[in-house]
């Protein structure tokens, strides 16, 4: 493994990063407590302070020894959930979906942001690989984040999303007995390639579609 390559990978995405995260959790509190839930804000969690969401194991250790175990080849990592007491939303069934879709559209939106900056500094003739490296990272990022998070299982959002959404009954009520082993389930998933290949791939090409339609227009204004 080469030090300096491990090095300059972490500047390039450290940014992204923290900002992907940060705002993807702060986003669940904001919802949370836009929809009548304040435990979020009543613990410090609806800011973008980065320490307040960052994991010490999820978030850092976990990323980095998969990174050196697999040489770069597979990455995974968590922020500590942003707590969501459903009953005090004005609708619990309902809202939940709003406050479960609300990270992966924050990831979105920053995707579009980061793609919109990397075109501003390639048209203001800036040369640095540096920044254009990481206003790239900064799409890939935010959309992985997008895409891995709105898979329908939990305890992942679109686990949360695909139970707001299922009439009460034997459904939902098989995926509320799935999710204290949800993240085991879809680790295993993952392991085994079929969230990359059936799921992330498709997804993210879909991603990547849509920002660049959304960012044309100023690609032509500007480039």
């Amino acid at each position: 493994m080469d030090i300096s390559n491990l090095i300059q990978t972490v500047l390039i995405y450290a940014l992204p990063v923290i900002f992907a995260i940060t705002v993807h959790e702060a986003a669940h509190g904001y919802v949370a407590r836009h929809f009548g839930d304040n435990t979020a804000a009543m613990m410090g969690r609806v800011t973008l302070n980065p320490m307040k969401h960052i994991d010490p194991i999820g978030t850092i250790l976990m990323p980095l020894m998969l990174y050196f175990a697999t040489s770069g080849a597979f990455l995974f990592g968590y922020a500590k959930p942003v707590p969501v007491n459903f009953n005090r939303l004005r609708h619990p069934k309902r809202d939940m979906v709003w406050v479960a879709l609300a990270g992966p559209a924050s990831n979105f939106i920053q995707a579009i942001l980061w793609a919109v900056l990397l075109i501003v500094i390639v048209a203001a003739g800036v040369n640095e690989t540096f920044f254009i490296k990481m206003a790239q990272g900064g799409v890939l990022v935010n959309l992985v984040m997008w895409a891995f998070n709105l898979f329908p299982l939990p305890p992942l959002d679109g686990g949360r999303v695909l139970a707001g959404l299922l009439p009460s009954g034997p459904a939902q009520n098989f995926l509320a007995r799935i999710e204290p082993y949800g993240f085991f389930i879809v680790m295993a998933l993952v392991l085994a390639g079929i969230v990359s290949n059936f799921w992330l791939r498709p997804l993210m090409d879909a991603g990547y579609f849509v920002v660049n339609l959304l960012i044309t227009p100023l690609k032509a204004m500007l480039l």
